[in-house]
């Protein structure tokens, strides 16, 4: 964790944003995987409880009171028993003291906090529960029943942790630094290790590990698949065929829980077709061409759709697409190749914040996405950036042989697609490149100093010498 006084300037500011009422911020309790005493490992503190309270002991909840200036920290001293099983932990008004709380008290003072702000008609904030276990406890505490607390949720205290969160402090920065250095290690094993007759799950279990043993752990599930059409494609028992391509997606928590997001595309025989780098180099060029016009002030919804027009014009020179390419991104026609957004912010979740809807953290009342239109919907970042934000550049092509039958069957986009020449790539899989960038006061730049090879002379020139 930081210093204490890094978290009470942090409640301070989200005093003087919420304006008055009492905060509630709930900590994770254990999680079990398949029976109590078996729980996933290692445990993972909410976010917004780490960043108001930096915290990492489970069964935490931290109370913020606007009106009378008071952090308490609430929680259980563990008994002698968890000890002799897990070890020495803080008492609750030592961890108190650590995160430069008021005071500590144990888990039922919380609810008479609630029984007498509810008395005195105080506003009492929450933010949108993800964890039944917290919901349940969520309806005990204010009698809100757990399907109508996402709407009961305080859009003021969403707003407030989503402007505080989304422009990362030095200290951050430097933890995102580190998250990338475990993040460089991770796919450059995986371009080491990726040969054919190598299992996808092999692979993706040494890349795993790697994360585990520099950091806390992976920030979400490693994704290493010959089928990189498949946006979230587990690994799987299959072996690596020469010839095919292997997608890399994958990043490391540091001890902070502050996460890398990389994404290689890599060929398993460590050299290129024509036709894979052919779609390899227009990649490329989308991924540069974001860094180039990402700054504080554009809107990163533009930034995606130039993107897009960009790919768009390139896939026409290979003859998979036709048709004005500005009415043909408007009608979303790009989205058969690309059905995903540009990018997401980061920070110590790796789609950051998304737990308080996606809408409230990546858009504003000018930069909404359009919800009824397919790839337009899965947009995850249109605001203006700002100096401090940190969000991913993954642009990527993919030939998903169901979505292609699907247009196809219904004619749709097709003045702007060349289906005949799509079904000579239903076997081509995908490709993804994907990197973490600070926007600084002029623009942007790469976060870690370290580059994960992408460039497609690096990535087999890297193949072959390690």
């Amino acid at each position: 964790m930081f210093d204490s006084a890094t978290y009470v300037r942090r409640r301070n500011e989200l005093k003087r944003l919420v304006k008055s009422g009492v905060i509630i911020l709930f900590g994770n309790n254990e999680s079990p995987a398949n029976f109590p005493n078996n729980g996933y490992f290692p445990f993972r503190q909410d976010s917004t409880f780490l960043y108001y309270f930096g915290l990492q002991r489970d069964g935490l909840v931290g109370v913020i009171d606007v009106d009378n200036n008071q952090d308490i920290l609430i929680g259980n001293d563990i008994d002698i028993e968890d000890i002799v099983w897990y070890g020495f932990v803080e008492s609750i008004n030592t961890m108190a003291q650590l995160c430069g709380a008021n005071e500590s008290r144990p888990m039922k003072a919380l609810t008479t906090i609630c029984i007498e702000a509810l008395r005195a008609k105080r506003k009492i904030h929450f933010l949108p529960p993800y964890r039944h276990d917290i919901k349940i406890q969520i309806f005990d505490l204010l009698g809100i029943h757990p399907v109508q607390q996402k709407e009961s949720a305080s859009m003021e205290l969403i707003k407030a942790v989503v402007k505080m969160r989304s422009t990362k402090e030095p200290q951050e920065i430097e933890e995102l630094e580190r998250a990338a250095v475990i993040g460089y290690k991770m796919h450059t094993t995986a371009m080491r290790l990726t040969k054919p007759g190598i299992t996808e799950k092999f692979i993706a279990g040494q890349v795993d590990g790697i994360a585990h043993s520099y950091g806390s752990m992976v920030s979400f599930p490693t994704i290493f698949t010959q089928h990189g059409e498949i946006m979230h494609g587990s690994p799987s028992m299959n072996v690596l065929e020469a010839g095919r391509l292997a997608l890399c997606d994958a990043g490391a928590e540091t001890i902070n829980n502050y996460c890398s997001d990389n994404t290689r595309t890599m060929p398993v025989s460590g050299k290129f077709t024509q036709k894979q780098l052919e779609i390899y180099s227009i990649v490329e060029a989308c991924h540069d061409y974001a860094l180039e016009v990402a700054k504080p002030g554009v809107k990163y919804a533009d930034v995606h759709f130039a993107v897009c027009r960009l790919m768009f014009d390139r896939l026409k020179e290979l003859g998979l697409a036709k048709g004005d390419t500005t009415e043909a991104v408007n009608a979303g026609a790009h989205a058969m190749f690309l059905p995903h957004g540009l990018g997401h912010m980061m920070g110590m979740d790796v789609h950051d914040m998304e737990n308080l809807d996606q809408i409230n953290v990546g858009f504003d009342e000018e930069t909404r996405p359009n919800l009824e239109q397919f790839g337009t919907n899965c947009l995850r970042m249109g605001r203006r950036l700002e100096e401090g934000f940190v969000v991913t550049d993954e642009p990527g092509i993919y030939f998903i042989p169901a979505l292609i039958d699907d247009w196809k069957a219904m004619g749709h986009c097709k003045e702007f697609l060349n289906f005949d020449k799509l079904e000579t790539y239903k076997d081509f899989g995908g490709i993804r490149i994907e990197d973490d960038i600070l926007i600084t006061k002029d623009g942007c730049r790469f976060i870690g100093k370290d580059r994960i090879p992408y460039h497609p002379k690096d990535v087999e020139a890297f193949m072959e010498n390690n």
